[in-house]
């Protein structure tokens, strides 16, 4: 038997990269998952390529409407909720001195008031329905600490980490286990982007930046997007029923608590 036989998933930001990776995963263990974006076609295309096990969802977190929406779409499609990931995020980068209130507004309305709204809403229906859930946030390894060019990024993921202790610690006496997986460096399409900004302000050569973060993990390489995905099967799967307000370092040794 697999470990997330007949339960029913929502995963945000899912048409591409570690979303992707973990909705696949998670089908491979059972379950059957709404990939959840804003850009839906990519969205439908991903579900497409999982197959019938997976229905796509328009999503954008910063709008409770769409939210809205989107959960009672995939409960009329999957018939309730039984795991959430919030992994929907963006990623922004500037010295302090050039922060721009637009920007560091931006960055936390995803990372932050999208995670926490989208949760608070996927709780009210499993605590609606008698759902004993599971509910995984997205945090990082910037979280844990401050980076000199990354001050929105990681003030917005050390947020995540302490609503996940906030929430975990309410919604467990619901039986709602509230954990979050903090992924170090992950090679893909997101980091092109991340790598990008540190071109900008480091004057360096674009891939310079990603090969040194990649050569600086313990592990010796940058994470690849399932690498993270035993993590998200486990803390989803009864394995974790007894793991609350919890973040799990998967990042190949570079931080350590």
């Amino acid at each position: 038997m697999s470990r997330l036989d007949g339960k029913t998933a929502l995963i945000t930001g899912a048409a591409r990269g570690i979303g992707l990776a973990f909705a696949k995963a998670y089908v491979a263990e059972g379950a059957r998952v709404a990939i959840a974006d804003i850009d839906h076609r990519r969205a439908r295309d991903a579900a497409a390529e999982i197959g019938a096990a997976a229905i796509a969802v328009e999503m954008d977190v910063t709008q409770q409407s769409s939210i809205d929406a989107a959960i009672a779409h995939t409960v009329a499609r999957l018939g309730q909720i039984d795991i959430l990931i919030n992994n929907a995020a963006l990623f922004t980068a500037a010295p302090i001195v050039d922060i721009t209130r637009e920007d560091h507004a931006r960055v936390f309305d995803v990372n932050v008031t999208g995670t926490l709204f989208t949760l608070q809403a996927v709780a009210r229906h499993m605590i609606d329905r008698g759902i004993k859930g599971k509910i995984i946030n997205m945090a990082s390894q910037a979280g844990r600490r401050g980076e000199p060019l990354v001050a929105t990024y990681c003030a917005s993921k050390a947020a995540v980490i302490s609503l996940t202790q906030s929430a975990g610690l309410n919604l467990i006496a619901h039986g709602i286990n509230v954990n979050a997986i903090a992924p170090g460096v992950v090679d893909g399409e997101h980091w092109d982007g991340v790598d990008a900004f540190f071109a900008k302000f480091e004057n360096k050569a674009l891939g310079q930046k990603k090969k040194e973060v990649g050569d600086a993990v313990p592990f010796g390489r940058m994470a690849q997007a399932e690498d993270l995905t035993g993590m998200a099967v486990f803390l989803a799967s009864r394995d974790a029923d007894y793991i609350v307000a919890q973040t799990y370092n998967v990042d190949g040794g570079t931080w350590m608590s």
